[in-house]
């Protein structure tokens, strides 16, 4: 069961009424039963409004819960073109489960006074062979008649809230007498088939088949030939606008038609609108996600690009840190090796200076050296004669003048060179005795 909210939201709906408090009292009134209040309050309506055709009646179509019995009244008329309708409704009338469910598989959901819940599949070909008979019949030879769809009653209920049109019924009765008359001058008129086919979409079905005898007894269809204007509202309710039993001529049934069309022209309308508003809001929604989407990865590939600016600075910077460190460190080893070098020579230097001994004093054994210095520099010195070439690199060595581990001492007149091959000899032997002038010459 629905709660009273939605009762009222229902009724108000029905009957078109916009004061809540009325609606309210209304309800109260017969116990909140919607149906009796429905009924009570277009009977009452009809009292105000005499009727115009005692064989067309307005009439709202719910999906229900069950298959009660429902009372009828085929008296009630249409509202007046210029007066705003009453309501498009006025009983509530379950149709079949398998109609409802035709091809849409398994539907549930909350309608009109409750949970329905419907199953099952379809099959097109009993449309199909309606439209193909219809054709065979009446449309030979003529290009005037309605286009029925070739499929399900739902389905074409779909089809027609999809185009935002109403859906013409034509409920086929192949035994009554006159269906042939109706069909052929009617139906196929030229006027009439051409303003169904521009402003409804069509569905016929033969009382014969299961959908078609199905849909005769869910709308009570007491007289042949049978149309009726149907319109699908949300939640899957079924509003029956008209519905025109027995003969009629195309001029009669173009009256009806185009009065339904007009009093429903503001549903369709808002229907529509509504329709377009939620594509623009979807699409306006599409394309702000598109453009969130396209500014989040432009964001990340920034950030990215950021981060990987980042690690390449940070690689640089370590690079660069650990050539400083390398080239520190190469500095301090080169520094230290040639601390060590530096105290190499100095300890070579003495050593060779402890090696030479004290300078002997001048005698006849004793030979007086002098040594050049490419520098300029000059330094003498006396050894005993019988001292080694040797003995004069050592000297040399001793006082810390060169830089270089490679040079020779050489005389000038004669020139002779003192090289590694004669360091052996005495000074005496070499003819440097008893003095002796050498200069360093840089190998």
């Amino acid at each position: 069961m629905v709660d009273v909210a939605d009762k009222l939201a229902y009724f108000r709906a029905i009957t078109g009424l916009e004061d809540p408090g009325l609606c309210t009292e209304i309800l109260q009134a017969h116990d909140w039963d919607l149906e009796l209040a429905i009924s009570s309050f277009t009977s009452n309506h009809t009292d105000n409004h005499p009727s115009s055709s005692s064989s067309t009646a307005t009439t709202t179509t719910a999906v229900g819960p069950s298959n009660a019995n429902i009372h009828r009244s085929d008296s009630t008329p249409i509202a007046p073109a210029g007066a705003p309708p009453p309501g498009l409704a006025w009983k509530i009338v379950t149709l079949p489960i398998s109609v409802i469910s035709g091809s849409l598989g398994l539907i549930s959901g909350a309608v009109g006074f409750g949970l329905w819940a419907a199953g099952g599949v379809l099959s097109y070909s009993e449309a199909m062979e309606f439209v193909a008979q219809f054709e065979s019949d009446y449309g030979s030879g003529s290009s005037s008649r309605p286009n029925f769809v070739g499929e399900g009653f739902m389905d074409a209920l779909t089809r027609s809230r999809n185009t935002f049109k109403l859906l013409f019924v034509y409920l086929h009765s192949p035994d009554h007498l006159d269906t042939p008359a109706f069909c052929e001058g009617t139906l196929c008129s030229e006027v009439l088939s051409a303003f169904v086919n521009e402003n409804f979409v069509a569905w016929g079905g033969s009382i014969r088949g299961s959908e078609g005898f199905k849909m005769s007894n869910s709308l009570k269809a007491s007289r042949f030939p049978f149309c009726a204007i149907v319109m699908s509202s949300t939640n899957q309710r079924i509003v029956l606008l008209q519905q025109v039993e027995g003969p009629k001529s195309p001029e009669e049934m173009l009256t009806i038609l185009q009065r339904v069309l007009e009093e429903s022209a503001p549903v369709l309308l808002t229907a529509r609108l509504e329709a377009e508003e939620r594509t623009t809001n979807m699409r306006l929604r599409e394309e702000q996600d598109a453009a969130y989407r396209a500014a989040l990865e432009a964001d990340q590939a920034r950030e990215r690009q950021q981060r990987e600016e980042k690690e390449r600075l940070e690689r640089e910077a370590a690079e660069a840190e650990r050539k400083c460190k390398e080239e520190e460190e190469a500095r301090d080893s080169a520094a230290r090796e040639a601390a060590e070098k530096d105290a190499a020579l100095a300890r070579l230097r003495q050593e060779k200076a402890l090696s030479l001994g004290a300078e002997p004093e001048k005698g006849p054994d004793v030979t007086q050296v002098l040594v050049r210095f490419p520098t300029g520099e000059r330094k003498e010195r006396r050894f005993h004669s019988a001292a080694t070439i040797q003995s004069l690199y050592d000297y040399v060595d001793s006082l810390g003048y060169l830089n270089v581990e490679n040079y020779s001492l050489v005389t000038n007149f004669p020139r002779v060179v003192y090289g590694t091959d004669k360091v052996s000899l005495s000074l005496k032997e070499a003819g440097l005795h008893p003095q002796a002038s050498l200069f360093v010459e840089l190998n």
